[in-house]
């Protein structure tokens, strides 16, 4: 009896300690992680956790009724969107290549709840089909970025602010602020650049394109040249490029016609390729592709424009009483006589009619009825800002000076490096 007393005790005190350690375990082991709900994300505003997103491009012979019908809409209820919807959404405007979205709420997967159009990046057209038809244009988010840098000339001036990490816009602009004062043509290795400008974002991600180019500066062969934008009009809000010294960027005539080229002849004697004989070449030939828009180098009224078998057809302008302008050899004439033209306007496209061996236009300049050399010619200077104007301009420009001066430069550096696998040539960019 003691023996099985003895062992009923034992027995008792493995199950109490079995016990205890199961407890001790079940209370040590973690509590169960909930996971956070799924964050929403938007696009057009819709919760894309409630909604699907079908996005696609215009295709040439779309129509709003056509893709209507597509989603098993009535004849009936597509002729109704379509009058409700007719002011924000012309067929003029319907173009292919312009995004558009199809929305489906999930709880009724089949059935088209709302439709996108995207006819620029800063808006789209949102029409509900669900309940109740309604067209509303609604903005997009829109912030505006100020954005800054610099550099040195290695190649050309649109591939080198390209490479120092700007935008082709941007370097566009400042091809065409500094177009009055220095010759893109004879840039010469090293000549530096820095600019600072204000570029438009949508929904803080996509860029929406070039706002305004606020300051920029050039060094050319060692010479500086800077650049402000200033409202000379606050009223009508107009604006112009002014230097240091409040003159103003803009000069009577552009440096060439074109904006892109390479000059193949210059004003004087030349052997001609076509007659091949020496000959008098009273104009300077700027070689581009064809089509590439010829300007107007300044103001003025078209005298002609027509065809010679010479200069093919061409365009000849008088700026004043002083100045006549001539560009041959186009390939397409798009001023008329009789037309007033403003500086930089196109007036014809570059080709290779009448006496061509290449696409160029040959930029005739006369100076009081006496051909001239217009890239040898002293020109009429800048006009200076109003004087009532230029202690505010000084003022405005300061700051934005010591801004810029303080833009460092990027330093482009062009290193061959063999990939072990492919021998591909890559480019380093190192900023100093």
């Amino acid at each position: 009896m003691k023996r099985i007393l003895q062992v009923s005790l034992l027995l008792l005190s493995f199950t109490a300690i079995t016990v205890s350690c199961k407890k001790e375990k079940k209370q040590a082991q973690p509590p169960v992680e909930v996971p956070p709900p799924p964050k929403p994300t938007y696009e057009y505003g819709f919760n894309l956790l409630e909604y699907n997103v079908v996005k696609d491009t215009l295709k040439t012979g779309d129509t709003f009724g056509a893709i209507l019908n597509d989603q098993h809409i009535s004849p009936q209820k597509v002729a109704e969107i379509t009058e409700k919807s007719k002011e924000l959404l012309r067929p003029k405007d319907f173009r292919a290549g312009q995004p558009y979205a199809l929305i489906f709420d999930k709880k009724m997967p089949d059935s088209l709840a709302y439709f996108i159009y995207q006819p620029n990046l800063l808006n789209f057209i949102e029409v509900r089909l669900k309940d109740s038809i309604s067209v509303r244009k609604i903005e997009r988010k829109v912030t505006i970025v100020e954005r800054e840098g610099g550099g040195y000339i290695k190649n050309n001036l649109i591939e080198d602010v390209m490479k120092s990490g700007m935008s082709f816009s941007a370097a566009y602009k400042l091809s065409q602020i500094f177009d009055y004062t220095i010759d893109f043509f004879h840039l010469q290795e090293d000549d530096k650049f820095k600019i600072i400008y204000d570029e438009r974002y949508v929904d803080d991600t996509i860029n929406a394109g070039l706002v305004r180019v606020k300051a920029a500066f050039f060094e050319h062969k060692g010479k500086p040249f800077y650049a402000f934008n200033f409202e000379t009009d606050t009223v009508n809000h107009k604006w112009g490029y002014y230097d240091e010294n409040g003159n103003m960027m803009k000069r009577m005539f552009l440096k060439s016609p074109l904006d892109i080229f390479r000059i193949t002849s210059h004003y004087g004697m030349r052997y001609h390729p076509i007659l091949h004989r020496m000959k008098g070449h009273f104009g300077t030939d700027y070689a581009a592709p064809t089509g590439t828009p010829i300007r107007a180098t300044a103001n003025g009224t078209v005298t002609q424009a027509g065809y010679s078998s010479g200069n093919g057809n061409y365009v000849k302008i008088r700026h004043d009483k002083t100045y006549e302008t001539q560009y041959l050899h186009m390939s397409k004439i798009i001023a008329r006589r009789g037309q007033h033209v403003s500086q930089g306007d196109i007036i014809g496209l570059v080709g290779s009619t009448g006496l061509a061996t290449g696409p160029h236009v040959c930029y005739r300049f006369w100076k009081n009825g006496v051909q001239i050399d217009p890239l040898k010619e002293r020109l009429p200077e800048a006009t200076p800002i109003d004087a009532k104007l230029k202690p505010r301009y000084l003022k405005f420009v300061e700051p934005l000076k010591k801004q810029l001066d303080a833009v460092p430069y990027t330093n482009i550096q062009t290193i061959e490096i063999e990939d072990a696998k492919d021998g591909d040539i890559v480019d380093s960019l190192q900023t100093n």
